[in-house]
Parts: C-alpha cells; sequence; structure tokens
C-alpha cells in the first residue's frame, strides 16, 4: 500500500488535515507534490542511499517531503524543532546529510545552521529564510508524474538523547525496493489495531519523533485521513476526537495524566465515543492512570514497547493488560530475554536487561561502540535498548527502568519508575522525576523533583505529604528521602523525561540541552 494508490482511487479524500487551522490536503494533492519533490531531489544531484534533513515544526507540508524522499530512496532525518544551532549542526554532519529543509517558523536556527554548514542545497517551507531557496515554489517548476527510478527510502531518526548525545539509527536500504513493499508496522497495524481506510487518526504529537512519524504514514499507507495538531493540549485534544470523530490515536502516559488531571465536567463535556483504538508507548504507564483512562475510554487501549532501532516489540490489548496489571506485554516481533549482568538468562520472575533475539540488532550510525554494547557478551545475536525488566510465566513483559537510571543506594538497587509512579498520582502533583544524589554515607540517595499543579504553591508541608503518600504505597528504601521543586521538568513534547539534565544539576556537571 501507497498513497500513490489512494491518489488514483480517492483523489480528493483528505490525506491529513492540520489542526486547529483546518488546512487539508489531499491524497492527490499529497502524491503529485511528493512526486514534484521528488524530481527536484534528482535535479539536486540526490541519488537513491544518499540522505535528506528536515527541520520543521508540525507543518502541512512535513508529509510531502517524507513521502518524496521515500519514493526517492533516500534517507530523511527529521530533527526535532527544539534543538540549538550547533546541535542541528551535529546532526546534518554526523548523518552526511546534503541538503536542509527548514521551516520559516525556525528561520533563526537555519540560518545559524547555514553558517555552521556547507551543504550542496538549503530549501525552506512555510515561508522565506534569508539564503534559503523556497521549496513550495521550486518544486512547481517539475512534473507531477513518477520519477523514473522510484524505489523506497527510510527514515533515519535520532534518538532523543534522554542519556546522552543522540545517535541516528540507520537501517539498510535494499536497491530496487518498490516503494509500496510491505513492513512489519504495516503487518502490525492492520492485524492489531484493524486499520484502514475508513479511519480518522489524530496524531497529538511531534512528527520528528518515531512513533509519530511512523503511525501516521503507516495510516497513510492504508488510506485513512490523518488529523495532526500542532502541538498536544489536554482539552484541545479531546475536541479534535469530537470534531473529526477520530478513531486512532497514540498517545504517551504523560498525555493521559494531563487528560485525567482535567476538571471532570470539562472532560465529559467531550465526546469521545468515535475512539475504537488507542495505542501507547514511550514510557511505562502507572497502573491507577491506565485504570482510570480504560474506565473512562473503554477497553480500546493497547500497549507497546519498541525503540526506533527496530530490533523488537512487545504488544498488550486491554484484557490481556487488566489481567497482568504493569504489563507492557508479549513479543510479537523477537524473541524475548531477561539476562543479568554476566548475560546469562535468569528465571522467571527476576529482573534483568531486557534482550531481543531473532532480528537484527540496532545499527547506531558512526558508533561502533554503542552497536557493540547493545549486544549480550554471551549470544551476540540478542540486542538490548537498556532497559531493565522481568517477565511472569505468561511471557508478559513488566518494565522496571532504564539500567542507566538505576540508583545504588547502600549497595541496594534501586529503580525510581515506581516511585514516580505512586506520586504522579497525587492530585497536587503534575510531573515528578526520581533520581539518585550524592551521599557521603550511602553513595546515593533517594530524590523527587516534582512540579506542582497549577495554584500550588511549594512548601515543606507538601512535601512531608509528599513522602508520606509515597511511603503508603512503597517500602521505605523505594522512597525518596527528600522533596525538591521545579517550575517546570524538562520533558520532550513525546512524553520522555530528560533525567540526565536534572542529574547533572545535583552531581556538578554541566547541565547540557534537550536534544
Amino acid at each position: 500500500m501507497h498513497p500513490c494508490h489512494h491518489a488514483k482511487t480517492h483523489p480528493d479524500k483528505p490525506a491529513y488535515i492540520m489542526a486547529p487551522s483546518g488546512k487539508t490536503v489531499t491524497f492527490k494533492e499529497l502524491d503529485e507534490r511528493s512526486n514534484q519533490i521528488a524530481h527536484a531531489f534528482r535535479n539536486a544531484g540526490l541519488k537513491p542511499g544518499d540522505t535528506i534533513a528536515l527541520f520543521a515544526e508540525n507543518s502541512a507540508r512535513y508529509f510531502e517531503i517524507c513521502w518524496a524522499a521515500q519514493r526517492s530512496g533516500l534517507y530523511f532525518v527529521c530533527v526535532s524543532s527544539r534543538l540549538t544551532a550547533p546541535e542541528v549542526q551535529y546532526i546534518i554532519e554526523d548523518s552526511g546529510s546534503t541538503l536542509l529543509i527548514a521551516s520559516a517558523g525556525k528561520a533563526d536556527i537555519a540560518e545559524q545552521v547555514k553558517e555552521l554548514t556547507s551543504l550542496g542545497h538549503y530549501w525552506c517551507i512555510d515561508g522565506n529564510i534569508d539564503g534559503f531557496d523556497g521549496l513550495e515554489a521550486h518544486q512547481t517548476a517539475f512534473s507531477t508524474t513518477p520519477i523514473a527510478d522510484e524505489m523506497a527510502g527510510t527514515d533515519m531518526l535520532y534518538s532523543s538523547g534522554t542519556t546522552g548525545r543522540p545517535k541516528g539509527i540507520r537501517p539498510p536500504l535494499e536497491p530496487n525496493t518498490p516503494i509500496d513493499a510491505d513492513n512489519v508496522l504495516l503487518q502490525i497495524t492492520r492485524a492489531l489495531a484493524g486499520a484502514g481506510p475508513d479511519n480518522v487518526y489524530l496524531s497529538p504529537a511531534p512528527l520528528y519523533h518515531a512513533a509519530p512519524l511512523r503511525w501516521c504514514m503507516t495510516f497513510t499507507r492504508l488510506g485513512a485521513t490523518l488529523v495532526v495538531m500542532e502541538k498536544f493540549d489536554p482539552e484541545a485534544f479531546l475536541d479534535c476526537v469530537q470534531t473529526y470523530k477520530a478513531t486512532h490515536t497514540q498517545m504517551v502516559p504523560t498525555m493521559f495524566v494531563k487528560l485525567l488531571k482535567l476538571p471532570e465536567d470539562v472532560r465529559n463535556s467531550y465526546d469521545v465515543s468515535s475512539l475504537k483504538f488507542v495505542i501507547h508507548a514511550a514510557a511505562p504507564c502507572p497502573i491507577p492512570v491506565k485504570e482510570q483512562m480504560i474506565e473512562w475510554w473503554g477497553p480500546i487501549i493497547d500497549e507497546y514497547y519498541a525503540g526506533s532501532e527496530g530490533n523488537g516489540m512487545t504488544w498488550a490489548k486491554s484484557a490481556e493488560w487488566l489481567e497482568h496489571k504493569g504489563t507492557v506485554g508479549r513479543a510479537i516481533f523477537g524473541e524475548l530475554h531477561i539476562c543479568d549482568e554476566n548475560g546469562d538468562e535468569v528465571p522467571v520472575g527476576e529482573e534483568g536487561q531486557v534482550y531481543f533475539g531473532g532480528t537484527a540488532p540496532p545499527n547506531y550510525h558512526n558508533d561502533p561502540e554503542k552497536n557493540a554494547s547493545a549486544l549480550n557478551p554471551k549470544h551476540p545475536d540478542w540486542s538490548s535498548l537498556g532497559d531493565v525488566g522481568k517477565v511472569d510465566d505468561d511471557g508478559f513483559l513488566y518494565l522496571t527502568d532504564r539500567k542507566a537510571f538505576m540508583i545504588i543506594s547502600g549497595g541496594v538497587n534501586i529503580y525510581p519508575q515506581e516511585a514516580e509512579n505512586v506520586l504522579i498520582t497525587h492530585p497536587k502533583v503534575a510531573d515528578v522525576a526520581v533520581i539518585g544524589v550524592p551521599d557521603e554515607e550511602f553513595g546515593e540517595a533517594v530524590k523527587a523533583i516534582v512540579q506542582p499543579m497549577p495554584g500550588i504553591a511549594p512548601s515543606d508541608e507538601l512535601a512531608s505529604e509528599l513522602l508520606e503518600f509515597c511511603r503508603s504505597e512503597l517500602s521505605k528504601i523505594k522512597c525518596p528521602k527528600s522533596v525538591d521543586f521545579d517550575l517546570e521538568l524538562p520533558r520532550h513534547p513525546t512524553g520522555k523525561l530528560y533525567k540526565r539534565l536534572i542529574r547533572d544539576r545535583y552531581w556538578g556537571k554541566k547541565e547540557s540541552r534537550i536534544v
């Protein structure tokens, strides 16, 4: 399946609608414009296997560029619109991009990037950028028919940098692969999400991130209409569901938390009965949060665990989760293995590092050391994303935390996700991070950094209330010893928490930026 087929059968059907503007691009327009841009790529000297970079906010032009690259056999690097010029420069140069396309909304950064780099071409969309060629005007000189040498390209995405500098994931490109060739995510979406051309898929997240980009492009392959939010807002999300009769969506747990913290009368004022399927990932979801979401929306909320690396995937339907609360599912792509520090498998129910076998290992661009570190020391055909978890007797995986976030206090391993899952349910907490901080006696002490709800003032009394609340749910050793407050935690729009930035404040390291 491919949007070019839907352009023939349903040319006037909306391929996607931008919210809140309502700007619409039909399948015919998407097909023709992506063909024009594909011709522009070839005219610029780009050949299959080359790389372009896209630096933009969510835009009606975004998918035209992605599909143009996909049908030209190119790698397309979707760069976070939150980056500084040196961070964009790093990704452009590391990926080997030879063309940068930037949106006018990022003009200040894009102009700096042009000064720092020496690419063959700089194009802009959605307005003018000094020194950039306007793509919308440029592409009109080219044909709306396909290029002669179409072949499938793919995304090359960079990790979000939550534990270090972002790394590019560059999957191999098979020469002459048809642009409408099947793939694993397409098969999963049809089989488990019941997806098809009658769906309306609501995307509330930044398109430069792996999950929103890939889910959107998959639903477009299937002929569904996308509704793309410029940015997530909980009440605006509910309004989009009601207005567009959305049937499918992909979310992250922090979005659930924000929805549940809306006043009950606001939540109940919107009709969400059109929703048939909701998928979430990116971080473990606190059990009480998911219980409330299923009670509100019904057993339509599925969960998966996977990474941009594509080395494995687990999946849990709502009914399975309700029987195995806290799970992220059973393996549907790859074989699960839980291993100790030596690489040996541990018994069922014991924690260890999560590995997938029977799949291709991650391919981190220009980083052979990271590629090697992802492999099991005794089973080099098993690879890991660096997470810690356990499986039960039925094969369901439960994530404990990222290995890099583990706190060692007095020789005891503590995974902060447990305390975070408890504290986020407190009505006075908007967001929370639990980290290890230096401690002379124990090496590390457990600390919570809390973002209070609007209107709630930080105080010693609130800190004591939160500590007592946590101790009522977890053993004392797993709970924070102290609480600090922050007006806003550094969280990526996709829901990932930049815990390393918070840790750096307490460990005397120079604070790095969100990437």
